[in-house]
């Protein structure tokens, strides 16, 4: 996770659930889920359903066209620092539900060895290779296979890793209310300013599109995620 902000929030490890039982059981004693979220029956149905049959044929589609540039990229990072191609990560889905996230390599390896920290602008942890990754968002194609596999959507609110997920929820009421929906890669608060804003602001932009969430909103997200890949507007 990415965040500019870091004295906004007094992050603290202990007391964490270790294991992903855990964690699921926390959101469920913590969550509200309020009705109010969710639209109709037939309505919400038809959308998952429809939801679920997009998001099986572009992530297919994505990842047949993806291949060659993640290949090309894979060998780039091998060449370029040592360390494996790709990156995976332990995030939290839908229910608090864990899962292995996956990205190419965009940092040195063993970047946390002191610790979780948050990516910041001209971080010295990011590659040359990286740098450009990450703004262009070639990072993100592997995660094609989390969308076909089911652990993401096409859109949805970013995964965040689960120790984070907790800290943000003592600090900031509610935040574990994203997890009402799959992640995705991309989403209301990703186009809306990326990882430049604040975990706060970001619930809010997630709990908007939870709350509106429909075909038409898709659509606008995804239109606005094309400008983004051009400007790499948001990116660390």
């Amino acid at each position: 996770m990415h965040s500019n902000n870091k004295d906004e929030l007094s992050l603290r490890w202990d007391n964490v659930p270790k294991r992903d039982d855990d964690i699921m059981t926390y959101y469920k004693e913590h969550a509200a889920a309020s009705e109010l979220t969710k639209p109709k029956y037939i309505e919400y149905s038809f959308y998952e359903v429809f939801q679920r049959f997009v998001d099986i044929i572009v992530s297919l589609v994505g990842l047949v066209v993806s291949l060659p540039i993640i290949a090309i990229f894979g060998i780039l990072i091998k060449l370029d620092t040592p360390g494996p191609a790709f990156y995976i990560q332990k995030r939290v889905g839908k229910g608090g539900k864990a899962f292995n996230i996956y990205k190419l390599r965009s940092m040195v390896v063993n970047a946390e060895k002191n610790g979780a920290r948050w990516a910041d602008k001209n971080d010295d942890r990011v590659t040359r290779i990286g740098r450009f990754i990450r703004k262009t968002r070639i990072d993100e194609l592997p995660q094609f296979l989390n969308v076909l596999k089911g652990d993401m959507s096409l859109i949805g609110p970013r995964p965040e890793r689960p120790e984070f997920t907790l800290e943000f929820n003592k600090e900031i009421p509610g935040f574990i209310e994203r997890l009402q929906v799959k992640p995705g890669i991309t989403g209301w608060a990703q186009v809306n300013g990326g990882y430049d804003i604040s975990p706060k602001e970001k619930l809010k932009l997630d709990m908007y599109y939870i709350e509106n969430r429909g075909i038409k909103l898709d659509i606008v997200i995804l239109l606005k995620t094309i400008g983004v890949l051009f400007t790499g507007n948001g990116a660390r």
